[in-house]
């Protein structure tokens, strides 16, 4: 384990970069597909559902 911080970290300090290089460490979703084509088109959030219109 790297231990990177400054001398005078806190315990919260701490904890707060630990968590956060958890989260970073974790495998992400792959971006873009469907749902971030119709945010770019700026297409209504029920399009894709038309089954919900009446």
């Amino acid at each position: 384990m790297t231990d990177d911080a400054p001398a005078n970290e806190t315990p919260a300090q701490k904890a707060l970069r630990l968590k956060q290089a958890k989260i970073d460490s974790r495998p992400q979703p792959p971006r873009g597909g469907k749902f971030q084509r119709e945010q770019s088109a700026r297409i209504a959030a029920g399009k894709s559902k038309p089954w919900m219109s009446r």
